[in-house]
């Protein structure tokens, strides 16, 4: 028998480094979130508030392939630490904010850097660790992403009754100073390829994104749609036609003739518009249904991530033991639609009991197959476009997150309808009807999922067709 592996301390400190930038950015999302009605009334810009978070999200998402790439061209260390330094300005800034429309900029900015530390972190994990390993420590990954969402509510809400909601971006600073210096400390320096910069295929797929994610939140009727259309059709020449015949292309569309490849950014996409699109409204039914303080609803829906933190770890350390991951997106994609079908006959009095158990369910499908697919994408493709293959798999699930949000919004609201505010039965009766009908719509993407994750290969496979497939790559 041989012996377990174990980290070297160089391996060790490279480890820290990586879940203290993912634990940085994982973390400032939910403590946001639960300042936002102080934000409000002080800054006086309740009607524009979602744009906070929207702001964030955007700038973070439309950035991911941009990281992706620079990584690959320029080392993980200098993207890294140029990501942090970025968050960092943009958290004293956003803290500094004097208006809301300040802060939406200082925002956007703060989400510039966020975007290129998760995808830029979880990247770095195959550059010090060897393949057959990556599962186990990509599952801790999850869990510290889980924790830091854990984590989030309860210091956000902590620190805004104590000190002021402009605190909540201040403590990022102690923990990104110590980011930094774990990262320059531990990160060895990497030899920067000499290739120039696809300029026109990152400007077609920024400015493209961030027309296609703006188009999802405001829809048709946005005063602004042509702009955002022709931006969206003239991405399309920069990324099919122009970046394709550039040495080093933002978006190597040729990846996507990989099966294992298409098929895990097929699955993030589809679980990511399920989970998000349709988990977002649960706290509503909580609140508004079941009248639930906020305090509540949140801690009903941390039966949800801890089943995501438990199963990210088990399922981590499953196929680093055998080899094999196939298995484990195909069955976490099934979990995850039987436990939306579970919640889509969600009614005003169902025992929390049965909500609980299919919201850890769900947690448990979830764990099973987000880091799942990230593995799979690097292992599909040689290690030089490790920073592609990420950020790719990311900025998919991302655009299902944007887009499930939104479409299952409009979904929501049809269903709710007209409500009478003299009728708190009917008002509850709608709400749960939308929730179903949510639900059920997330369940049915979510088998869409459960057949991609069926093109997926195994390692054994994917090593063997990648010695023989190289040469029909891009080169490095």
């Amino acid at each position: 028998m041989s012996a377990p592996y174990r980290l070297s301390l160089a391996q060790k400190s490279m480890f820290l480094a990586v879940l203290s930038a993912i634990f940085l950015a994982a973390m400032d999302q939910t403590v946001v979130a639960t300042a936002l009605p102080t934000i409000a009334e002080d800054l006086h810009g309740l009607a524009h508030l979602p744009w906070v978070i929207t702001a964030y999200l955007l700038s973070s998402t439309v950035s991911l392939p941009i990281y992706g790439k620079l990584g690959d061209l320029m080392g993980r260390k200098v993207v890294l630490t140029f990501a942090v330094a970025f968050f960092l300005v943009g958290s004293i800034l956003s803290g500094l904010a004097w208006s809301l429309e300040s802060l939406v900029l200082f925002r956007a900015l703060q989400g510039l850097g966020g975007g290129g530390i998760l995808v830029t972190a979880i990247a770095s994990i195959a550059d010090f660790l060897p393949l057959e390993q990556r599962g186990k420590y990509q599952g801790l990954v999850g869990a510290a992403f889980g924790l830091a969402t854990l984590i989030g509510p309860f210091l956000g809400g902590f620190v805004v009754q104590t000190f002021g909601w402009r605190w909540i971006f201040y403590i990022n600073i102690p923990f990104g100073i110590f980011c930094l210096i774990i990262v320059q400390w531990a990160f060895p320096k990497t030899q920067r390829k000499r290739f120039p910069f696809d300029i026109v295929g990152a400007g077609s797929l920024f400015f493209g994104l961030s027309a296609l994610v703006l188009l999802m939140e405001f829809g048709a009727h946005d005063s602004w749609i042509w702009v955002l259309l022709a931006l969206i059709s003239a991405s399309v020449w920069g990324i099919f036609f122009w970046s394709p015949h550039h040495p080093e292309p933002i978006l190597p569309l040729v990846f996507f003739r990989h099966k294992t490849f298409s098929a895990s950014v097929i699955v993030s996409f589809f679980v990511g518009a399920a989970m998000l699109g349709s988990i977002s409204f649960l706290p509503t039914y909580y609140q508004t249904v079941r009248a639930f303080t906020p305090t509540e609803s949140g801690l009903e829906m941390l039966f949800l991530l801890v089943g995501m933190l438990l199963t990210s770890v088990f399922s981590g350390r499953w196929i680093s033991k055998h080899q094999k991951f196939r298995m484990v997106p195909i069955l976490g994609t099934l979990l995850t639609a039987l436990a939306l079908w579970l919640l889509s006959h969600i009614a005003v009095q169902t025992p929390l009991w049965q909500i609980d158990g299919a919201l850890i369910l769900l947690g448990v499908g979830l764990g099973s197959t987000m880091q799942v697919m990230v593995l799979s994408a690097q292992w599909a493709l040689p290690h030089r476009h490790l920073g592609v293959a990420t950020a790719t798999v990311s900025l998919f699930r991302s655009l299902g997150g944007t887009l499930g949000v939104a479409g299952f919004g409009a979904v929501f609201s049809h269903f709710l309808g007209v409500t009478p505010a003299t009728s708190d039965h009917l008002a509850a009766a709608h709400i749960v009807h939308a929730l179903r009908w949510d639900f059920g719509i997330a369940a049915a993407l979510t088998l869409a999922a459960f057949v991609a994750a069926w093109n997926l290969d195994d390692l054994p496979t994917l090593m063997a067709r990648r010695r023989g497939n190289e040469s029909s790559l891009p080169p490095a």
